[in-house]
């Protein structure tokens, strides 16, 4: 994609670049509230999209590149011989059909610069799954207000809509602040810079934000953030977003709600509003449905297809589409927690009876204000939701529309809210009576292990010169070879939004000098020095790093060979010899799945296990400490995994800091 751009070239080759752009996760800086006004979380000097035109495409890389990468992960889960036989089938894909691919894939970019080259068939991907969206769907739980008496549940969801409707106006009028990563921030975080660049055309803007050490990021995916559902097809699911909805979906005991929350003007409703209409949904005496319309949503997609038809054809269009068009989904528990490891399972999994995980996002606060977000995958990525969350959180603490004793407005609310009704029949019932007992064995079988290691965060691996994230896959890596004696396919999810249209790419953390240095610790005890074993982590980390660089500037190889698949499949061929190679099939069968999500208002984040016999894995990190979130079926023990990983950390920070494994 930038072959004729040789500025391109050597900004992307850049290492200021690379480190940027493998943040993709961490630290951003956010507007001011200096501008916010009325009806705007703040009102940017640059418009929302301006960098849009101009951001760099997502590069194909060279096919020599990607077996090169591919042949590396590879070697650490291979004997000699399985190896030898899988860089045979590599070198003649290289060389023969994949090369054929791989240029029919080039030319086809060249005709599509509007997006990137793995925008629809990850699209398509997502969509295609049949599993339940309760283990698809990825979360965030965020923390509460400082302010305990602002926790109460009715004035913590009413300044969250509040909040989230302010984000909404800002968005759409293009005043939200670009999401951008600042290298410099006192010469590009300037009103002075950003009154320049905001005259500066559209499709230069992001030449002269780099120029200043500023990186843009794609902000394509928040056109689906609100107002958008994942409607279950057969074979295929379609994403739906109708921007005209107005309304939020409240959901509580089971029972759906909606009302307004923006006027036929495009004004947002007032607060004291807001806060009457939720306060009637909390009082309102209604009990939950014999049948909970919502467990649906966690069956089966091809299931719910089907029964979405039937429920459509007894006359429930309207209503459904209703939900479909809401702008986002306010779930209201009944439950009081305070765990962090039950606060996770909650919002990761906390039943359908009142879930429609379906929609884009929906936001989860239990009764003493814990809250969290549940969002569908396809349509967009954390980069997006961290900023949402972030957002929103930052609003609510510092300038909560609603207090506690304040007043509800003097408005009918039982004329404004309205609580849907759906036509069942005998065969929708035994239907959601299905859906209620399948989704009670799925929540029950998805078990979430919360550890927090106390003894260091970032501060120390920054004294160490390690990379913190490094030493986290080094721990999970460590912690299933003692919990199971087996090195295993991982991989940790990084954004590539430094592109247009980006979505993630893979990085694959195993390898050789990660499997050497867990057998050393794990396998080897005494039979090395702290000054060998710290020489390994120092491997280990570095090359983690140029792992990471690759990955977030495009340079994996998991999207690569997924793509050629994909155009191979699409054009009726029979599938090279790689793809039906049992090493494809083993190195993408991921044991350990991974993300990380760095914010300071981020309590836990992550997502199921991407395979049954699989641990899903978020983390992390902050000044002083460190954070694991584990989540796995009952074919694996989640709580001992957490208790290697812990002592595995333990034995690296015993050898950061010069002493042996205890």
């Amino acid at each position: 994609a930038f072959s004729s751009l040789s500025t391109c070239h050597q900004i992307l080759g850049n290492p200021c670049f690379l480190r940027i752009a493998a943040l993709a996760f961490k630290t951003r800086t956010y507007s001011s509230r200096n501008a916010s006004l009325g009806e705007y979380l703040h009102q940017s000097v640059v418009p929302t999209t301006h960098y849009q035109k101009s951001l760099p495409r997502l590069p194909i890389p060279r096919l020599e590149d990607t077996i090169r990468r591919y042949l590396a992960a590879q070697r650490p889960l291979l004997d000699d011989v399985k190896f030898r036989q899988t860089e045979k089938i590599s070198h003649s894909f290289l060389n023969g059909v994949g090369r054929d691919l791989h240029e029919e894939l080039v030319a086809k970019d060249k005709y599509e610069k509007h997006t990137s080259y793995i925008a629809g068939p990850f699209l398509e991907k997502y969509l295609c799954s049949r599993d339940s969206l309760v283990t698809a769907n990825a979360f965030i739980i965020f923390t509460s207000d400082r302010k305990k008496e602002y926790n109460n549940q009715l004035v913590r969801a009413t300044n969250i809509v509040c909040s989230a409707a302010r984000f909404l106006k800002t968005l759409r009028t293009g005043l939200l602040e670009p999401e951008v990563f600042h290298l410099s921030p006192r010469k590009s975080d300037s009103n002075c810079f950003k009154k320049f660049i905001r005259w500066v055309p559209s499709s230069l803007s992001w030449y002269g934000a780099s120029m200043m050490n500023a990186y843009p990021l794609d902000m394509s995916q928040y056109a689906r953030l609100f107002n958008t559902t994942r409607i279950p097809r057969l074979r295929q699911d379609e994403l739906f977003t109708d921007e005209n909805g107005r309304h939020v979906l409240v959901m509580r005991k089971g029972n759906m709600y909606v009302f307004d929350i923006v006027d036929r003007d495009g004004n947002l409703v007032k607060p004291a509003e807001i806060h009457a209409n939720l306060k009637y949904i909390l009082d309102d005496s209604t009990t939950e449905p014999t049948f909970p319309l919502g467990f649906l949503t966690t069956e089966n997609r091809d299931v719910w297809a089907n029964l979405r038809n039937k429920l459509i054809a007894a006359g429930n269009a309207e209503e459904l589409h209703i939900v479909d068009s809401a702008l986002f989904c306010l779930c209201l528990d009944d439950e009081t927690l305070t765990d962090i490891t039950h606060i996770t399972q909650n919002v990761l999994s906390g039943g359908g009876c009142n879930r429609w995980y379906d929609k884009s996002f929906s936001i989860i606060l239990t009764k003493n204000g814990e809250s969290g977000v549940n969002f569908e995958h396809s349509w967009g990525d954390g980069v997006s939701v961290l900023r949402f969350v972030n957002e929103i959180h930052k609003d609510t603490t510092e300038q909560p529309l609603v207090h506690p004793g304040s007043a509800t407005a003097a408005v009918d609310p039982d004329s404004v809210v309205r609580r849907l009704q759906f036509k069942l029949d005998t065969e929708m019932e035994d239907a959601i009576t299905k859906a209620r007992k399948n989704s009670g064995v799925l929540a029950s079988n998805l078990s979430v292990h919360v550890t927090d290691f106390k003894r260091g965060g970032r501060k120390f691996f920054k004294e160490k010169k390690v990379s913190p994230d490094a030493i986290m896959q080094l721990a999970f890596q460590m912690g299933f070879l003692r919990q199971y004696g087996q090195t295993v396919a991982t991989t940790e999810s990084c954004s590539t939004a430094a592109f247009r249209h980006g979505r993630l790419e893979d990085i694959w953390p195993v390898t050789l000098p990660t499997k050497t240095c867990s057998h050393a610790f794990v396998c080897q005890p005494g039979q090395h020095s702290v000054e060998h074993l710290n020489a390994m982590l120092s491997e280990c980390s570095k090359y983690h790093k140029q792992l990471i660089n690759e990955a977030a500037t495009g340079q994996g190889f998991g999207c690569h060979l997924y793509v050629l698949r994909h155009l191979a499949m699409s054009k009726g061929q029979t599938l090279p010899c790689l793809y039906t190679d049992p090493s494809y099939a083993k190195v993408n069968h991921i044991i350990l799945s991974s993300t990380t999500l760095s914010s300071g208002v981020l309590r836990t984040g992550g997502a199921a296990p991407v395979v049954s016999d699989g641990f899903g894995l978020g983390y992390g990190f902050r000044d002083s400490e460190s954070r694991t979130i584990v989540t796995s079926y009952p074919t694996l023990n989640s709580h001992e995994f957490q208790q290697c990983v812990h002592k595995s950390l333990t034995d690296i920070f015993n050898v950061l800091e010069g002493k042996p494994i205890s």
